[in-house]
């Protein structure tokens, strides 16, 4: 069985380590939320409820069927704590050292998807990023600990302050909207809280920028003109979609939101997940700009999800260039045919495969009358971008559609790319068909 085993993976390729290792985490985080050690006294948590929270939690979603505080005594909080700090720290840190853990040489393909999530090329940069990464996240989680602690030592005793300030730390920074606070309100008692809502928005920011663009702004001191190519176009994008996501959420939601709810939710909205103002209350529009900030998502090598603000900004480049036929530059650099290529791919197989999700999800729930068609977009979408934002359904799905729900946040937090590179045979094109005319628009 296990000489079976050890020559099943030997033919897989690296991503496959990476994808299955992502499964494998999960699944044994679903196992371990069942232990009794770790539910409260009184409470009953099923097994489609423990895979949905590891699912989320390793993802960096937020999603919850049932409330965290409420079911899980310390243990089961801690394991849900360790696994966001492993799905934000997953795919584009762990899956890679994986790899070179394990002395195996490494593809082309695959080397150029390794390098499209964490834009390095040698082993050496690899560990050097890996450094950085490490003592960036324990200095930046640190110290946003501290400064939580300020508000929670206010309303709980001090152990139980410093908990929660830990575990909202971590969750802020790796873009997950779980918190401990019970009642499944998340952050809605602290709506006006000047400090937590600064500081919540300050570590969604700095996780969801990417370690990489830390690491160059630190390099360069901030002197944006030294900053490489991503790094310009992720800052760029964030402060852009921060404020025209503030403006336009306090536009459609004017009577139900204030200027600092407004900008949090411009914020969180991208993919971390937490809420200050219950989403039930908002109009179809402004749920549909959350819809929007959700797909759009975090950037690359982050701890978040969607198609990623430099997807965006390519794509935005790409149209300009068809309209003005011209090639695409942006900051005195040249965009590449094969970003441009990338970006169409990655935003049509997000697209799809959300839509699909939403056709599926409400053929299953058809009977549910509570449930109206912009609450599943909205669940669905909140679930690829693996944000964690809800209108409140989510604990009234069925089965199969929590089922999708986690599908949804794997695909979401693994990438559409990586998912269906699985299936790619490796086999070239060895010869070509001659060209067709194929009129468009």
């Amino acid at each position: 069985m296990i000489k079976s085993l050890k020559e099943f993976f030997k033919k897989q390729n690296n991503l496959k380590y990476i994808a299955f290792g992502f499964l494998a985490v999960i699944f044994l985080g679903s196992g371990l939320l069942l232990i009794p050690g770790c539910i409260k006294k009184g409470m009953n948590v099923s097994y489609i409820d423990s895979l949905y929270t590891s699912t989320s939690a390793v993802c960096v979603t937020g999603l919850i069927a049932i409330d965290v505080y409420d079911h899980f005594t310390i243990a089961g909080q801690i394991i849900v704590l360790l696994l966001i700090q492993i799905g934000g720290l997953g795919v584009t840190t762990l899956g890679a050292g994986l790899i070179l853990a394990l002395r195996r040489n490494v593809r082309l393909k695959e080397r150029n998807i390794i390098q499209e999530s964490l834009n390095v090329d040698s082993a050496k940069e690899l560990l050097t990023l890996f450094k950085n990464v490490f003592k960036y996240t324990f200095v930046i989680e640190f110290i946003g600990a501290c400064l939580s602690l300020i508000t929670f030592s206010k309303h709980y005793q001090i152990g139980e302050a410093i908990w929660k300030s830990i575990f909202h730390s971590v969750a802020a920074f790796n873009n997950s909207g779980f918190d401990i606070l019970g009642g499944g309100i998340n952050l809605q008692n602290y709506s006006s809280d000047i400090l937590l809502n600064l500081v919540t928005c300050a570590l969604i920011i700095l996780g969801g920028i990417g370690f990489l663009v830390i690491t160059d702004v630190i390099k360069h001191k901030g002197n944006f003109k030294k900053l490489t190519l991503q790094s310009k176009v992720v800052i760029v994008m964030t402060v852009s979609l921060l404020i025209l996501g503030m403006f336009a959420i306090k536009l459609t939601e004017r009577n139900n939101i204030t200027w600092l709810g407004a900008f949090f939710f411009s914020t969180s909205a991208r993919t971390a997940g937490f809420s200050t103002f219950n989403l039930k209350y908002f109009s179809n529009a402004g749920l549909l700009i959350i819809i929007i900030l959700m797909f759009i998502g975090a950037s690359p090598g982050s701890t978040g999800g969607g198609i990623k603000t430099t997807t965006l900004f390519v794509l935005i480049k790409y149209v300009q260039s068809m309209v003005n036929h011209k090639s695409s530059k942006a900051f005195k650099y040249s965009i590449s045919k094969e970003a441009e290529k990338k970006s169409v791919t990655v935003f049509f197989l997000a697209l799809s495969l959300i839509l699909l999700s939403i056709v599926i999800v409400c053929i299953l729930e058809v009977n549910n009358k509570d449930i109206r068609f912009i609450d599943i977009a909205f669940e669905m979408t909140s679930a690829y971008g693996t944000v964690g934002l809800s209108t409140g359904i989510t604990s009234s799905l069925t089965i199969g559609s929590k089922i999708v729900s986690i599908i949804m946040m794997y695909f979401g937090r693994v990438g559409p790319l990586t998912i269906f590179s699985l299936w790619y045979s490796g086999n070239d094109e060895y010869f070509q068909y001659s060209e067709g005319v194929v009129p468009i628009g």
